[in-house]
């Protein structure tokens, strides 16, 4: 159903209303301006802001629907009313554990039986990245287990492969067998998920460590040096020594470095003679090939890769204040253990991936307080244990700035999250049952954000950025999402959700179960808004309930109301009986509530 054309902002109109939405964007998140990353280096930390002074704040269980929506907010896809009611009836605590006790649906399960049907229906065709998103979408918006997938969701622009990498795409089974890894590890022990990331395939193929041959001085060949510098610098310990507050360590002014070229060196040695999984390890051509005498394993692409002393280097290995002596005998295994076991045990690990969870979940600039208080949790859960993830998660979600809104609380909504709320809060369903939503990758058209496709891996922005000439930058305040947003991804944006609004979400159907849909595959439930459509106040009061977590603002609210009241709702009567007409009205008055809403910064930050 379209919009009237009084209330709808038509394509050719559509990048003026993106201007002018991104200038109150920008705004709303302390100023206008630009798209240049301003930290001296990837993910090097920047000056947190001074803890505020304690509110009175309750830890246990929301004291309003508002605030359970909140919490929602940052530990699921989007509020629902049922979780919502859960939350109010059990409190924090007791929801994050029922929620990590769910048992997972497995992504890689999705891929291989559409990748039966797709086969069945055509011999040369096979399962691709748009299976990918089609589980991703599904558990994102019908799952259960809300808290595992958005924490999946956050670990994999942590840990990153990208589906952007033409040697990653085409192994969609194993790009599903890493979200189910992230699933299992990411919620286990961080030592236990280091390794599991480490002996991916998929990290292996793109970190260009999986086939790593030691060195061969005749031929000045070296170790490739590619993953054991990013398991450093991103995946472990950052660029800089770390207090356990976040802040960096200093000599003379200056932030120490974390490790050397002469670690990365000692660590790229550690990282040789790992390759397939093969039915005949450790042959020689398993090794290059994953085959070797005709023979190879189907699940290579996602088994942990295995070990192949030949190829090893037997080097004396220095990294970290570490020493693996030379070997007598090649032991991959044993060189692999004493790294991973020196960075998983690494002080600067806790504040390092907890400030980048807290981040992802909660707020862009979390005090130095909240930064140490996780880290001391990722030290210690209680029980001695160091690296329990779900400890983790539960620290960072219950931490009383957690649940406090401050002039320096809340991020801004990616647009994968913007999205996915806004399909829970009006259900959609999906024609096929496969939530066939495919790339979102254009900026100019769509999301500007697909799942799994970072352009490299350093994630869609980074953990440091700053907003340069915008008012937070001026209090050293980080805006990571703030990378991607420019006045062409948010024009793009607005255009989407009115299209997403109007006709459904995602790729168009043809026949399905025999009938012939020819409309996109996701469609809303709006049943409850067309009910209210003819009273234009308590329509706006329930988008705005249902999209806007927190107080909103009396000026949106009126003006919203002001909007939608405006387009007409013919009365039937005499001389009228046109009930199509009325129906339009009502819908596009319902279209244009919710899109007003969704381009709204009220709706884009999250507080």
């Amino acid at each position: 159903m379209p919009l009237p054309p009084a209330a709808r902002p038509a394509r050719r109109t559509g990048h003026a209303l993106g201007a002018l939405v991104l200038t109150v964007f920008l705004t709303a998140c302390g100023g206008g301006g630009g798209n240049a990353d301003t930290t001296s280096a990837p993910g090097a930390p920047s000056p947190s802001p001074a803890a505020p002074a304690p509110p009175a704040v309750s830890v246990e269980k929301p004291a309003t629907r508002s605030e359970a929506s909140r919490f929602l907010t940052q530990a699921t896809f989007g509020p629902v009313d049922a979780d919502i009611n859960r939350l109010m009836d059990v409190g924090y605590a007791a929801w994050i554990d029922e929620q990590l006790a769910l048992p997972a649906d497995s992504h890689r399960s999705h891929v291989e039986a559409r990748d039966a049907q797709i086969k069945a229906a055509n011999a040369s065709s096979s399962a691709g990245q748009d299976q990918v998103f089609e589980t991703f979408w599904k558990q994102a918006l019908t799952s259960r287990d809300q808290l595992r997938q958005r924490t999946v969701f956050a670990l994999s622009q942590i840990f990153v492969i990208s589906m952007a990498d033409d040697n990653v795409v085409g192994n969609p089974r194993a790009v599903a067998a890493w979200l189910d890894m992230l699933g299992a590890q990411g919620l286990g022990n961080y030592r236990e998920l280091l390794e599991s990331v480490s002996r991916h395939p998929m990290m292996g193929i793109y970190l260009s460590h999986l086939r790593n041959r030691k060195a061969d001085y005749r031929t000045g060949r070296v170790p490739d040096e590619n993953y054991a510098r990013e398991v450093m610098q991103l995946f472990s310990i950052g660029l800089v020594a770390l207090n356990e507050d976040g802040s960096a360590r200093e000599v003379g002014g200056q932030p120490l470095d974390s490790y050397t070229p002469d670690d990365i060196s000692g660590m790229a040695r550690v990282f040789t003679g790992w390759s397939w999984a093969c039915p005949d390890w450790p042959d020689n051509s398993c090794f290059s090939n994953g085959a070797a005498n005709g023979a190879s394993d189907p699940d290579r692409s996602f088994k942990a890769m295995l070990a192949y002393p030949q190829y090893h280097s037997t080097e004396e290995k220095r990294f970290l204040g570490a020493t693996v002596a030379a070997q007598d005998t090649s032991d991959p295994a044993a060189s692999l253990r004493v790294a991973l076991d020196t960075l998983a045990n690494h002080p600067n690990v806790g504040p390092f991936i907890g400030r980048q969870l807290i981040q992802r979940l909660v707020t862009s600039n979390p005090s130095p307080t909240y930064v140490r208080d996780v880290a001391r949790v990722w030290a210690d859960n209680g029980s001695g244990v160091r690296g329990d993830m779900k400890a983790v998660v539960k620290a960072v979600l219950m931490h009383r700035e957690a649940r406090t809104v401050s002039d320096t609380s809340g991020k801004v909504r990616e647009p994968v999250l913007k999205l996915s709320a806004f399909l829970r809060a009006f259900p959609h369903t999906s024609d096929t049952g496969f939530f066939r939503v495919g790339s979102t990758d254009p900026a100019g058209t769509a999301l500007g954000q697909s799942p799994m496709r970072s352009p490299s891996v350093f994630n869609f922005y980074r953990p440091g950025y700053v907003a340069p000439g915008t008012a937070a930058a001026a209090r050293s305040l980080q805006s990571p999402e703030m990378q991607i947003a420019h006045e062409t991804s948010v024009a793009g944006y607005v255009n989407f959700m009115r299209d997403n609004i109007a006709s459904g979400v995602g790729q168009v159907n043809g026949v399905v179960d025999g009938v012939t849909r020819n409309r996109r595959d996701l469609q809303g439930d709006y049943s409850a808004e067309l009910a209210l459509a003819a009273n234009a106040t308590d329509l706006v009061d329930r988008v705005l309930a249902k999209l806007v977590v927190g107080p909103v603002p009396t000026a949106l609210r009126t003006e919203l109301i002001d909007t939608v009241g405006r387009i007409n709702i013919p009365t039937l009567n005499a001389t009228f009986s046109n009930q199509s007409s009325v129906d339009n009205a009502k819908r596009a008055r319902v279209n244009s509530a919710i899109l007003l809403t969704v381009v709204s910064p009220e709706f884009q930050v999250q507080p």
